[in-house]
């Protein structure tokens, strides 16, 4: 059958934005082809926001076939941590069937061309992006992500962080050229002349371990990275958000196959309750690459067990903050309180550790104790929350009953500087929403170190006193070291205690930011010019997204011949 989508159509189409992404890329300037506004979408072929929430509405108590071989029982059960049962039931694999049909496409996807792939690759978030409004829907119900985030984090700052990991797989692969004359001189006798062919070569099956809860936001650079890479990409979702990637698996396959490919190279493997097939998966020999976004533990499992494949972890850290002086006390206590707030804290970029000297602090508001900024942050954070539809619309819902847990734990580990508070939502009754708690530690008592130095996943920070800015950047380098860290921040008006924070972050690989005081937050990142997470400390070991987190995923292979 002839392809619907002929290779010079897409690469009119969409050569353009690759060329901008390779130059985003080089420049880090800020740049985005997917617009931010729910009211940017609409016209031209995109949803509307009612035509996307209609859309998400109608998958509900669906089967979502996919077409894909190897499906033995369909599987299900995901809750939206707002409270409704989404009712939906996706393909179970028989592996056996399945990994062999995935290598079915691989010779013609390959011969391709990395050109040809990148713009399938476009093709499919420029589809992903017109239906933004229901990736929004489903990425809000399966992580409990407030609407707002969901349409934004789940949907174009996600697809730029797919668009940019095709980009840095476009650089990598025609980084040699396709072919090369090579002549060697000899003297007298007539030179040595060949004919060299370079072709980037897949590893094989990739498979991307998703995440409950940034879904696409984390799963799409691993994804585009090998498809655009030629690797058939076998996507496995947290059984607790199966619908956003689900979409992005079906969409995905429509395009493949409208371009004359095998739609199987990208397939979707759902698990039965209980099953933990990422465990199996993860260990077969057809599995040669690995993208994984959750805890630590499972992590190093797949770092230490899946040896046959090349393994891309991004895992948990303490993240931190040194407190040492600021100039916009104001300011820093919001861009703090926000920083915290967000999201009810379930990022893993969220500070937990503000570590404070206990003499106090210099401000432009004049010298503040430690107990000043403690509840100067407490009240920050207070009014931020206090309106109650506000408060919804930062912290969305808990995703899951361990957060909960952890939060009222939390409590029982030192003096309650801030108490979490259940906010009720007049929308989803069945909400778990709670704000933030702050705990105060003392950072000399080894109880409090047991503590401070675990992570803490959820709304919870520690405000850790310590005993000079000296003792705050030996707390924050041996963290780092020990526990890693996917953000570091710093408030100090102070060069010498500046170049001392700079110095540590640059000498344990993590990522720092200075003086945050007004609309950008530590824990959030720019695609095209911020990089997330560093790949060099303990939290995680790669970067989304450098060279480095697509070089390895394809060979090059030459071949030679007498000229």
């Amino acid at each position: 059958m002839a392809a619907e989508l002929t290779a010079p159509q897409l690469i009119a189409k969409h050569r353009p934005t690759l060329d901008q992404a390779l130059e985003t890329i080089r420049t880090r300037a800020y740049w985005s082809p997917h617009p931010e506004h729910p009211k940017a979408y609409g016209e031209g072929g995109s949803l509307s926001l009612p035509e996307g929430k209609a859309a998400f509405d109608a998958l509900q108590g669906t089967r979502f076939d996919l077409d894909q071989p190897g499906t033995d029982d369909w599987v299900g059960g995901e809750v939206s941590p707002y409270g409704p049962e989404l009712g939906i039931t996706y393909p179970h694999p028989d592996i056996d069937t399945l990994l062999p049909a995935m290598r079915a496409g691989m010779r013609a996807w390959r011969d391709a061309g990395a050109e040809v792939r990148a713009v399938v690759c476009l093709e499919i978030l420029s589809r992903i992006s017109a239906r933004t409004h229901e990736f929004a829907h489903a990425v809000m119900h399966t992580s409990g992500q407030a609407f707002m985030m969901a349409f934004q984090a789940g949907g174009p700052h996600a697809q730029d962080r797919g668009l940019e990991a095709v980009a840095y797989a476009y650089v990598e692969q025609t980084r040699t050229p396709d072919a090369a004359e090579w002549t060697k001189p000899q003297g007298k006798r007539d030179p040595i002349a060949l004919n060299k062919r370079f072709t980037p070569v897949a590893r094989g099956i990739s498979l991307m371990i998703g995440c409950n809860t940034f879904p696409t936001w984390n799963g799409y650079p691993g994804l585009f990275a090998s498809l655009a890479t030629g690797n058939p990409v076998l996507v496995k979702p947290h059984p607790r958000a199966v619908l956003p990637l689900a979409l992005t698996v079906r969409i995905a396959r429509e395009v493949l196959a409208e371009a004359g490919f095998d739609a199987n190279l990208v397939c979707l493997a759902v698990e039965r309750p209980g099953e933990g097939i990422a465990k199996t998966l993860a260990v077969r020999p057809e599995i040669k690459i690995i993208d994984y976004t959750g805890s630590t533990s499972f992590g190093d499992w797949l770092e230490a067990n899946a040896r046959q494949a090349q393994v891309y972890t991004e895992k948990a850290g303490v993240n931190t903050v040194v407190v040492e002086s600021t100039d916009n006390y104001k300011g820093m206590l919001a861009n703090l309180a926000f920083s915290l707030s967000l999201y009810s804290g379930q990022m893993c970029t969220t500070p937990q550790n503000l570590l404070i000297p206990r003499d106090g602090i210099q401000t432009d508001a004049g010298t503040k104790s430690y107990d000043d900024v403690v509840s100067d942050l407490a009240s920050s954070v207070s009014g931020l929350l206090g309106d109650d539809a506000r408060a919804n619309g930062i912290l969305g819902a808990l995703v899951n009953p361990d957060v909960k847990a952890r939060l009222e734990a939390a409590a029982g580990l030192g003096e309650v500087a801030l108490p979490s508070r259940e906010i009720a939502n007049p929308d989803f009754p069945d909400a778990v929403v709670r704000t933030p708690v702050i705990v105060k530690l003392d950072g000399a008592k080894p109880d409090a170190e047991a503590a401070y130095l675990s992570e803490c996943f959820g709304p919870v920070s520690f405000a850790v006193a310590v005993d000079s800015a000296t003792d705050a950047v030996d707390l924050l380098r041996r963290t780092v070291r020990d526990k890693g860290a996917m953000t570091v921040g710093a408030y100090t008006t102070s060069e010498e205690v500046s170049a001392a924070v700079e110095e540590t972050c640059l000498e344990e690989c993590a990522q720092l930011s200075l003086n945050l005081t007004g609309g950008v937050y530590v824990n959030q990142t720019a695609a095209f010019s911020d990089f997330h997470g560093s790949g060099g400390n303990p939290a995680a070991n790669a970067a989304l997204c450098d060279g480095a987190f697509v070089a390895n995923r394809f060979r090059v292979v030459e071949i030679r011949k007498d000229a």
